[in-house]
């Protein structure tokens, strides 16, 4: 199964996440299969890059989302598609 979750980077006590999917049995920082974004706590406001369009690609092929993701991308409006 796979999983959309963070894996931590960053030195002591300043830590740094991305956004990766990677297989759920996996370690928390072992290899994942995309980043599909980033997330920088220490900044203010805390900076949210995600990749929509890759988070759903993903979520379609049956990738579930770990509970601080989900509160990401709700955190983070959708961008109006552009015609």
């Amino acid at each position: 199964m796979l999983m959309i979750r963070l894996a931590r980077f960053g030195a002591r006590k300043q830590p740094y996440y991305r956004v990766v999917v990677i297989e759920k049995d996996r370690a928390r920082n072992g290899r994942s299969i995309e980043v599909v974004g980033t997330y920088n706590p220490r900044t203010s406001p805390a900076s949210i890059d995600l990749k929509r369009e890759r988070i759903d690609h993903w979520t379609g092929m049956g990738a579930q989302l770990s509970d601080r993701v989900a509160k990401l991308l709700r955190v983070v409006p959708a961008e109006p598609a552009v015609a």
